[in-house]
């Protein structure tokens, strides 16, 4: 079987042509790696695109930037016309140890066909587990749990929002940053929500798969490494006010619990913004809630 690999660029270069080496020492499978380059710097995209032509990848240049979900719409728009039943989203900052991952992975959805998106255990370098994610709470009180903030807590080795890692099960969420999605499904939802730019991705494809009466699945023994490199990109206010806005979208128009729950959820996710949002304090504020 072959099945595409869609790497979303963003003045990543170096990150991709690893993530490109890592692909092509896969095992038991035929990959169509594709690049979309979401406008990058001109040095850095041109970069990419020597990279693909040099390692036999598909090259695709967004005409302008309009966020994740968008630049990975055009990766799977292509899969769709050409024709593919899987696609593996993954971004350039990925490492792949094991050689049949990918392959393993497919075999997963192969048994499970109402499984609609599928993930595996992946670690940051410092062996912080990232997957499965716990589902959103639907009641307005969580929208102030940004207060706890306030108290300094040490951090935990692994995150509250990080479920059961050590066994494979059906879940509710999972990590943007690696996964394999069903193409009958993606196609059935009308590609990605392109109404975010940047974060809530994860939440919204978590109700999306719901709503479609379909599964996600994690899968505890493939394991892959996200190096997530700090990055100083963009105006951290602005990143944060971005989250801020996304998070009011996805509980507008995928979590709503009725009027007055809305209501309280927008004060509280409001108030953060309006306490936490000054200073360079939004710097680790933006690592932990990044969902």
């Amino acid at each position: 079987m072959k099945v595409p690999v869609i790497l979303l660029n963003y003045n990543s270069s170096a990150d991709c042509c690893k993530c490109v080496a890592d692909l092509k020492r896969q095992e038991g499978v035929e990959l169509e790696i594709i690049i979309v380059d979401n406008c990058s710097r001109k040095e850095d995209a041109s970069a990419v695109e020597q990279l693909a032509t040099e390692q036999g990848c598909t090259f695709i240049a967004a005409a302008e930037n309009r966020g994740y979900n968008a630049g990975n719409n055009i990766g799977l728009r292509y899969a769709a016309n050409k024709g593919y039943e899987y696609a593996l989203i993954a971004n350039p900052d990925m490492e792949f140890p094991q050689r049949d991952y990918v392959r393993r992975l497919i075999e997963e959805m192969e048994a499970r066909k109402e499984v609609a998106v599928a993930a595996t255990d992946i670690t940051s370098p410092e062996l912080v587990h990232q997957n499965p994610m716990m589902p959103d709470p639907k009641g307005w009180l969580s929208s102030f749990n940004w207060v706890k903030g306030i108290l300094n807590r040490p951090a935990k080795e692994t995150p509250d929002f990080i479920g059961d890692y050590k066994s494979s099960h059906v879940c509710k969420k999972v990590s943007g940053c690696c996964l394999m999605v069903r193409m009958d499904f993606i196609k059935r939802i009308g590609f990605f929500d392109e109404q975010v730019f940047l974060y809530c991705e994860e939440a919204i494809l978590s109700k999306q798969v719901e709503q479609a009466g379909l599964k996600m699945y994690y899968v505890a023994n493939l394991q892959a490494v996200h190096r997530h490199v700090k990055s100083t990109k963009g105006n951290p206010r602005k990143r944060f006010k971005a989250w801020i806005s996304s998070r009011l979208y996805f509980e507008r128009h995928y979590n709503y619990q009725g009027f007055w729950n809305h209501f309280m959820k927008t004060i509280g996710w409001k108030s953060y913004l309006a306490v936490f949002c000054t200073g360079d304090y939004v710097r680790s504020i933006m690592q932990r809630n990044k969902q």
